[in-house]
């Protein structure tokens, strides 16, 4: 290979055996060793292994079998392990602690927190760092989404308005509060579903699918209930919204639409203080 991505995976050969290691082709870079504590049982010369390569504490290329909790171009949310008068380091899963400088910190970090960050190469020393002002890193083209468009979330903030989150590892986006019926919290990954993409490029994003999606993902769980509750659920539409999102974690108003959706399929019938199964096979029977 001709180069090596730093901060991220490389499939590397096999070129020395070492008694501390097994030595890597970089290609340009040179040799980059493997510690023996990473290296799997049985590796011989000319075996090729995907590793993670990134800088030790003397800024040398090192490789490692072990999982990062975040690579070069993340957002990630990490804790900070220690801090020094240069900056904290933050612990990202790896031997080495990952440095966000004091430049790079709207606040200063303290020790056990966690914080939003993205990762990246400094331009000038050529090192992996982290930079919690995270929205000088978002992807400026214009969001290619649609309504309804299913995408990644990693939850950056709470706001007045709601939560800010950072969508598919590359735009910001805002969670309403009004449109959140669970318990969510900064750091959180999720699944989400694009509402609206204005003009200006700001995009709306919510927890629950819609049309559709939104009545087939919520009927199946009603199903469920039914088919291990003796074919009945006492909660209709004119339940209380607390009660409805214990049970389905969902709105009163999506919980109406998917038992309508069912009752239309004629799967249940819709009786005075409960929902009934269509032929109710009894507990945990299904009808095939």
């Amino acid at each position: 290979m001709s180069f090596i991505r730093l901060g991220d995976y490389n499939r590397m050969t096999v070129v020395r055996l070492v008694d501390f290691g097994v030595y890597l082709d970089g290609g340009d870079e040179g040799e980059v060793l493997l510690p023996a504590r990473y290296v799997p049982d049985g590796v011989q010369e000319g075996d090729e292994l995907d590793v993670f390569v990134y800088l030790d504490s003397e800024e040398r290329l090192v490789a490692t079998t072990q999982t990062p909790l975040a690579r070069v171009g993340d957002f990630a949310y990490l804790e900070v392990a220690w801090v020094n008068e240069y900056g904290a380091f933050l612990d990202w899963g790896l031997m080495k602690d990952l440095f966000c400088p004091f430049r790079e910190q709207k606040m200063r970090m303290e020790k056990g927190r966690g914080y939003i960050v993205h990762v990246h190469l400094d331009n000038e020393s050529y090192r992996i760092v982290a930079s919690a002002k995270v929205e000088h890193y978002f992807d400026t083209s214009f969001p290619p989404y649609s309504h309804g468009d299913e995408v990644d979330l990693l939850v950056w903030q709470k706001t007045d308005l709601g939560f800010k989150v950072i969508i598919d590892n590359r735009f910001p986006g805002l969670i309403y509060a009004n449109q959140v019926f669970r318990d969510i919290r900064t750091g959180d990954r999720l699944t989400g579903y694009i509402d609206n993409v204005r003009e200006d490029g700001k995009i709306d994003v919510m927890l629950q699918p819609t049309g559709w999606r939104m009545t087939k993902g919520l009927g199946d769980a009603v199903m469920e209930y039914l088919y291990s509750n003796g074919g009945v659920c006492t909660l209709t539409d004119k339940s209380p919204a607390e009660d409805i999102y214990q049970e389905f974690h969902a709105s009163k108003k999506s919980y109406k639409k998917a038992i309508g959706d069912l009752y239309k399929r004629r799967l249940i019938t819709l009786e005075p203080g409960c929902i009934r199964l269509v032929g109710n096979p009894g507990k945990g029977k299904r009808n095939k």
